[in-house]
């Protein structure tokens, strides 16, 4: 059992799919381990660290990817690396699928066996696997990192002889993971943090860290979480409603960090124009779901936008930006979820075709698109 692990071929891809600590633990399991040269260069971990794990370097993703029976990587594989992956070998990686159906469809077409990691069900035994919690929960914590980096003062409150230094004002928009998490560091940078969110269960969340829930609380309010625990689409009436309350509350705030993203569908615009020219110079908003749109009007992706005196950061991969954390917590994310398709015995790949969180994750297999939600597409 050959196991795979390429350098990523995306420019602002810093995270690798494996580490020393992995490695080590796939050895165990009965694989070889094969680590493309310079692969976790950008996660501060040198070749020499995987080769005294037990890896082998290759040359290149070519020589990487030869006859490998599972490739672990970030992003899903490019047409490049397509062309060097065996017919039936695993790919585990986050896919990225809506919206780049074609490319699942080139996947299908290679013949390889593709796992979108992002589909992991929310259960108890898959928490361990859950990469859309360990990179949100780093996006969170360094969208506070960057927005206090880009605001030009302090953010506690100060007391001193010469007089007092207010306390920043932090308006977090979507207390998910990383909303919460930005929350979190926030408080510990001595911001006042206020927050918002469209599921009543958030309000309870918010409040036990110490920052103010803001929201339109009515009864569309309070219906509002699919069983999924993600927030759903809420109307336009209530969308109005809490625009009003929204743009009467940002007025006052020196950060605004937004985290608003539903599965499937474009980042919802949270923050208008008219939102953004109201804020008072100076002032900071972080959007973490540029990439899909973006929450912001204004955000440009991979920049940080002046706008009026407002400055808008739009970088690309958060989490991306802390990549020797993020790699530690997604290379852990992988090796759990491979590891429930390996006979620990025979030492040898037997997935289980009926296993839950197979069938959730599986998006290709024997030439064809087989997840339900890429499959009529692809027909």
């Amino acid at each position: 059992m050959k196991i795979a692990v390429p350098r990523e071929s995306e420019a602002v891809e810093t995270r690798v799919a494996a580490t020393p600590d992995t490695v080590k633990k796939l050895i165990a399991l009965g694989a070889t381990v094969s680590v493309e040269k310079g692969a976790g260069t950008n996660s501060r971990i040198p070749d020499a660290d995987f080769e005294a794990a037990g890896a082998t370097i290759a040359a290149d993703a070519a020589a990487t990817l030869a006859d490998a029976d599972v490739v672990l990587k970030v992003r899903r594989p490019n047409a490049d690396e397509l062309k060097a992956i065996k017919k039936g070998a695993l790919v585990i990686a986050t896919m990225d699928p809506h919206g780049n159906e074609d490319d699942v469809k080139a996947m299908a077409k290679a013949g390889v066996t593709a796992f979108a990691m992002e589909f992991m069900p929310r259960i108890t035994r898959a928490q361990v696997m859950d990469v859309l919690s360990s990179q949100a929960n780093l996006a969170g914590y360094q969208a506070v990192i960057e927005g206090a980096a880009e605001y030009d003062r302090a953010m506690p409150m100060m007391m001193t002889a010469a007089g007092t230094v207010p306390a920043a004002r932090v308006f977090v928009m979507g207390a998910g993971v990383a909303g919460l998490q930005a929350i979190a560091t926030a408080r510990r940078l001595g911001a006042v943090v206020t927050a918002t969110d469209v599921r009543p269960a958030a309000k309870e969340q918010v409040e036990s860290l110490g920052a103010k829930f803001v929201a339109v609380e009515d009864e569309e309010f309070k219906q509002a979480e699919t069983a999924g625990g993600y927030a759903k689409q809420m109307s336009e009436e209530y969308q109005k409603k809490q625009a009003e309350l929204v743009a009467s509350h940002i007025t006052k705030q020196d950060i605004v960090i937004t985290t608003a993203l539903i599965p499937g569908r474009p980042a919802p615009k949270l923050v208008s124009k008219e939102m953004v020219a109201s804020m008072k110079p100076g002032s900071v908003l972080v959007d973490l779901a540029v990439e899909r749109g973006g929450n912001v009007d204004g955000a440009k992706p991979g920049k940080v936008a002046m706008v009026g005196g407002v400055k808008i950061v739009g970088h690309l991969n958060m989490a991306g930006r802390v990549g020797a954390s993020a790699s530690a917590l997604y290379a852990k994310n992988l090796f759990a979820f491979l590891e429930t398709m390996v006979d620990k015995e025979a030492k040898v790949l037997k997935p289980n075709w009926e296993d839950e969180l197979v069938t959730a994750t599986v998006l290709t297999r024997d030439g064809k698109v087989v997840h339900p939600a890429f499959a009529e597409a692809s027909s």
